[in-house]
């Protein structure tokens, strides 16, 4: 299992992006939460086998959504969590 924080920069707030992010995140079975920050960004925490959160990778990249405009992806690797399921949070 691997566990990985993502700060995701661009035009990825107000655009229903953390809701697609939900939805592949269920569709691929990788688990987590995603949250939009104060400062712009969306940060995402994903657990999940390497070949699930590189698929997830590339959702984070707007891949598949037209509505987002990603500009930037920040990747730190996490210790396990042990998340159950995958849900849109706030602060």
């Amino acid at each position: 299992m691997k566990t990985l924080r993502v700060y995701i920069s661009g035009a990825v707030q107000g655009v229903f992006f953390r809701k697609f992010l939900e939805e592949q995140a269920n569709k691929i079975g990788v688990r987590g939460f995603v949250r939009n920050l104060e400062d712009g960004r969306v940060e995402v925490v994903m657990e999940g086998r390497e070949d699930k959160i590189n698929e997830m990778l590339k959702a984070c990249q707007g891949q598949g959504y037209s509505h987002a405009n990603v500009k930037d992806i920040k990747i730190e690797e996490l210790k396990y969590q042990g998340f159950e399921g995958f849900r849109v949070t706030r602060l």
